[in-house]
């Protein structure tokens, strides 16, 4: 199975025949070299970095940034995106606070890039439920929702009760205190009494988009 070697990284070029997505570059962590030569390999090819803060994005060189599509909130970039997916599938992403927007972004990119359509519904948080009751009849009408929350995350539970469609939730690092980090929003979308709702790691946007991927792609078949 090929695999493809940049400086120390084992590039999985055939992780999209094998299951549909391809491989993206994680930055957060990479030493810059290995960075900078994956920049600068993949600035004209459909590859997404997520994870790259903007103070490390700038540190390229201004010919090599112009090749690419960088969002600083989500943190991501990618020189050319998956080929389009038309009305396969649609995807809503819902936010409780704006203060999530860095992690429900990351998965509105995601969605992006591998050419699916999706509708953003940021700052619905349940604290003010007349902001989603305003929506749910659109939130209804996509195929999969992902639903972002820090602090105690009920948004998905009470999402889980108001749409047939499959959701997958993300638990954010936001809140005071007992939050510790994500971990008591993490803990209350696992113990959530809606039945059926997929749940993935603290802040993992990209994972939660993947996944909604997979049911599009399901689904069009």
């Amino acid at each position: 199975m090929k695999k493809e070697k940049s400086k120390g990284v084992l590039f999985d070029c055939c992780r999209g025949g094998r299951i549909g997505l391809p491989e993206a570059v994680f930055c957060q962590g990479k030493p810059w070299p290995i960075l900078l030569d994956l920049l600068e390999r993949f600035q004209d090819s459909p590859i997404l970095f997520t994870r790259l803060e903007p103070e490390v994005f700038e540190k390229a060189p201004l010919v090599l940034r112009q090749k690419y599509d960088y969002e600083p909130i989500s943190r991501t970039a990618f020189a050319a995106a998956q080929p389009d997916q038309g009305d396969l599938g649609r995807v809503a992403l819902v936010s409780a606070g704006s203060a999530d927007a860095p992690v429900v972004r990351e998965a509105a990119r995601t969605i992006s890039y591998l050419g699916y359509r999706h509708t953003l519904y940021e700052d619905a948080g349940v604290a003010g439920i007349w902001r989603l009751d305003g929506k749910i009849e659109e939130i209804n009408a996509h195929h999969v929702v992902i639903v972002v929350a820090g602090l105690d995350a009920a948004l998905a539970s009470v999402l889980g009760g108001l749409t047939p469609r499959p959701i997958v939730a993300v638990p954010t690092s936001v809140g005071y205190g007992l939050a510790r980090g994500g971990e008591s929003a993490l803990s209350s979308m696992l113990v959530s009494c809606a039945p059926g709702v997929t749940v993935m790691n603290i802040d993992n946007g990209y994972g939660a988009a993947c996944a909604a991927a997979r049911i599009l792609k399901l689904l069009a078949e």
